[in-house]
């Protein structure tokens, strides 16, 4: 029996997998606003088997946006666009998931075909794409050539822990039945717990209970919206993997307090807070990240979500058998094969003559398999 294909209870969500598709930003909103790309995007996910479908990062402020094609549910005129997606991915059996951040210092930035730089004027001349100022826990450029942020005053921080409320209970009346709050890559509240770009030294900064009260605030703030039968997650940076900064002994403490203020899982990510180049600690292979979902998971007694070159269906497999993570979330592997939970259930036995696949496609699939193996094809 798979583990991989075995129920995961959630507060009072059941997955029916072990399989997760992470959020993929696709920068093709528009003022914030989804459209067709989006449901078609991520309702391939549901079709392809996937027992839990995150919507990209979606922004809870509109100066909070990375990009100008950044989805957004900073106000309620965003929320009726999302629910076709969420009645699509329920109705195939997966649960709809969205992650709420906040770019912080990485906002107004170019797409990543226009170059991943900051927006200038020169975009508002050729795509009507104006530039705007960024907010940070310091004055600190994201990196050589990007502009200085704006530091954060006491009403700016409570703004903002107060937009995420307000985006969760959105994100609830459009359907979602899981968060994840976006605490890594750089982005703003990663920009908080990393001593990398926060030097504050008020109750926001200097230590690492300092560093992070804002994420323990927004945790506070979502819950007070968002229902205490729905599940939580934070993705963390485990590791800035850069000397002087957040470092895997941090994140488990960090870990311990989301989890007492009802965060009910951690996806566990690395890097992305010091810089456009990769820090030479960092060394990428297949299922690198592990390791750090495995020890939240066993040391900060939370459940814990393993993200990050991962394609291999025995490898995830076994990373859930072995108890190393209680999911495991695919990206890229999803948008090459947005079948992969599918393809993922033959290979480890957990599915026979295309059951699991919706009926439409199975069917069919089931009639070619068995013609093939009476003409001896394959």
């Amino acid at each position: 029996m798979s583990e991989l294909f075995q129920p995961l209870k959630l507060r009072d969500v059941t997955l029916k997998s072990r399989i997760a598709v992470s959020p993929m930003s696709q920068y093709r909103a528009k003022n914030g606003y989804a459209n067709n790309w989006h449901l078609v995007h991520l309702g391939r996910f549901a079709l392809g088997g996937a027992g839990l479908v995150f919507a990209e990062a979606t922004a809870v402020e509109a100066d909070g946006r990375r990009t100008h094609g950044d989805l957004g549910l900073w106000e309620d005129g965003q929320i009726e666009p999302l629910r076709p997606v969420t009645a699509f991915l329920e109705a195939e059996g997966a649960v709809p998931g969205i992650q709420l951040g906040h770019a912080g210092r990485k906002a107004s930035e170019r797409r990543p075909w226009h170059g991943e730089t900051p927006v200038t004027d020169e975009d508002l001349t050729e795509r009507g794409e104006k530039p705007w100022s960024a907010i940070a826990p310091s004055a600190v450029p994201y990196a050589e050539g990007w502009p200085t942020p704006d530091e954060m005053d006491e009403d700016d921080i409570r703004r903002v822990i107060a937009a995420f409320g307000d985006a969760a209970r959105r994100a609830l009346e459009a359907g979602f039945r899981v968060l994840d709050v976006y605490a890594a890559h750089g982005f703003l509240i990663h920009q908080f717990l990393s001593p990398i770009a926060n030097h504050r030294t008020d109750a926001w900064g200097g230590d690492a209970l300092g560093r992070r009260r804002f994420a323990v605030e927004v945790a506070r703030s979502i819950r007070k919206q968002w229902p205490e039968s729905l599940p939580l997650v934070f993705r963390l940076s485990a590791t800035d993997w850069i000397d002087g900064g957040i470092e895997p002994e941090e994140t488990v403490e960090t870990a311990r307090a989301l989890a007492r203020e009802g965060v009910d899982m951690i996806d566990c990510s690395t890097g992305g807070v010091g810089g456009r180049e990769r820090p030479r600690r960092m060394r990428i292979e297949q299922g690198f990240q592990v390791p750090f979902a495995e020890r939240i998971r066993r040391e900060a007694d939370v459940a814990s979500m393993a993200v990050g070159f991962l394609w291999d269906a025995q490898e995830c497999e076994k990373i859930i058998a072995d108890g190393r993570a209680d999911m495991v979330a695919l990206a890229r592997e999803m948008l090459d094969d947005p079948n992969w939970p599918l393809h993922a259930a033959a290979q480890l036995n957990a599915d026979e003559n295309h059951n699991m696949w919706p009926p439409e496609a199975g069917w069919w699939l089931m009639k070619r398999a068995r013609l093939i193996e009476k003409l001896g094809l394959r």
